[in-house]
């Protein structure tokens, strides 16, 4: 049986302990390096933006077939068991990668390679979530608990963000001094190294294991259209991340600098992940509802602008305009997403948030690469308005319906 640790008043750093933040952060960039890397490298080597997307879709296809499993996998007999041999086929795999791309003749190949890197990405973002609100639940008391979930939520959220942002500037960075493949290498590196190091950590012995549990609830509950209407929501957010990355990378191979589309992605990031942390800030009558609905509309109006394009100054000054509406967004989405996992189900519920993101971005990679080579740069850069919209539909839509929804109690 799995017995509740005793509440003591003391912060949460003070139950995960210190080194628990930067294990976890360092262990989420092999996962935001992989799509952004794998579309640097083939580009590179083999000079197709096209295939380049196609491949990167393929990671994030893998990566959404297992996600699901793995958190459930993860539910089921706990996050040690299946995070170091995931972690360690994952390194694996990446070492391989660039050996992949400068010698299959073919594609197919190619691409097989890439949808098992997929396969073995570590989830550790949604992981850490889960082993978070499982120890908030837990040492947490009742009164600090709303509070400290909302702040936890935020940071986790801006993290997945910083490390969304630092993933692709290390890519072009690495790419750009060393060469294309070093950015892969160094993902298998930290895969090898940090990954484990998290999977190993005391903190996941914080969520119970199935058979510690007295009861959890059907996989299905994770299926309520309030759990659906936050899933859709984050594919557009994930549709939103790979339209711009890919068009961006089109624009800037348009002005002769391929690899400044991930430096100047970074630039969206960094205000994305500051605004993402400053949610935290927010007075706690302002419902999570409306946050998204504010949010989401910031995101469609800058996305609107985005699709004018014009010159490198002033798409970066809209990139900024986006970091403000795409970080508050998925924080806001995260947070309700924690509010109304079903009991005993953070691991599969986080999984599945983060799979929806990762399909959507490889999905929006693919396509939006064949428009921009095919049809025209124009063209791609009006997919993240499209993007922006079904967020905002979703919005709408959930703050319609959730005080219905969110009559039942928080479960943690």
């Amino acid at each position: 049986m799995h017995h509740p640790a005793p509440v003591v008043d003391r912060p949460l750093i003070h139950h995960t302990g210190f080194w628990y933040f930067p294990v976890a952060f360092v262990a989420r960039l092999p996962f935001a390096m992989m799509t952004v890397g794998v579309l640097a490298l083939v580009v590179a080597l083999r000079g197709s933006v096209a295939l380049g997307g196609l491949t990167s879709a393929a990671v994030g296809l893998g990566v959404v077939v297992a996600g699901p499993v793995l958190g459930d996998l993860a539910d089921r007999h706990g996050q040690r068991r299946v995070l170091v041999p995931v972690g360690v086929a994952n390194g694996i795999l990446l070492a391989l990668f660039p050996l992949v791309v400068a010698s299959a003749p073919g594609e197919a190949l190619l691409l097989i390679v890439a949808t098992a890197i997929g396969l073995t990405g570590p989830q550790t973002a949604a992981m850490s979530r889960s082993r978070v609100m499982a120890l908030i639940g837990d040492r947490v008391r009742p009164e600090r608990r709303e509070r400290t979930f909302s702040r936890a939520m935020a940071y986790e959220s801006a993290a997945d963000e910083t490390a969304f942002v630092i993933g692709p500037f290390v890519v072009g960075v690495l790419a750009a001094l060393v060469a294309p493949w070093a950015p892969i290498i160094g993902a298998a590196v930290l895969s090898f190294v940090f990954v484990t190091a998290f999977a190993l950590h005391p903190t996941g012995r914080a969520v119970p294991e199935r058979s510690e549990r007295e009861e959890m609830a059907p996989f299905r509950d994770v299926l309520h259209p309030r759990m659906l209407v936050l899933i859709a929501a984050v594919f557009g957010v994930g549709l939103f991340f790979g339209s711009t990355l890919t068009s961006l990378t089109a624009f800037m191979e348009a002005q002769g600098a391929p690899e400044a589309g991930a430096l100047l992605y970074g630039v969206m990031g960094v205000g994305s992940a500051v605004l993402a942390l400053a949610v935290a800030a927010l007075p706690a009558r302002f419902a999570l509802r409306w946050r998204l609905v504010l949010f989401a509309a910031i995101l469609t109006a800058s996305a609107g602008a985005y699709t004018v394009g014009g010159s490198v100054v002033t798409v970066t000054i809209v990139l900024c305009l986006m970091g403000i509406g795409v970080g508050p967004s998925l924080v806001t989405l995260f947070s309700l997403a924690g509010h109304r996992s079903p009991r005993g189900r953070t691991a599969s519920t986080m999984t599945l948030l983060a799979s929806a993101l990762t399909l959507a971005q490889a999905v929006s990679s693919a396509v939006t690469g064949a428009i921009a080579e095919d049809v025209s740069v124009a063209t791609a850069m009006l997919l993240p308005a499209g993007a922006a919209l079904l967020v905002l539909a979703m919005a709408a839509v959930n703050a319609s319906s959730a005080p219905r929804w969110d009559a039942a109690p928080l479960t943690v």
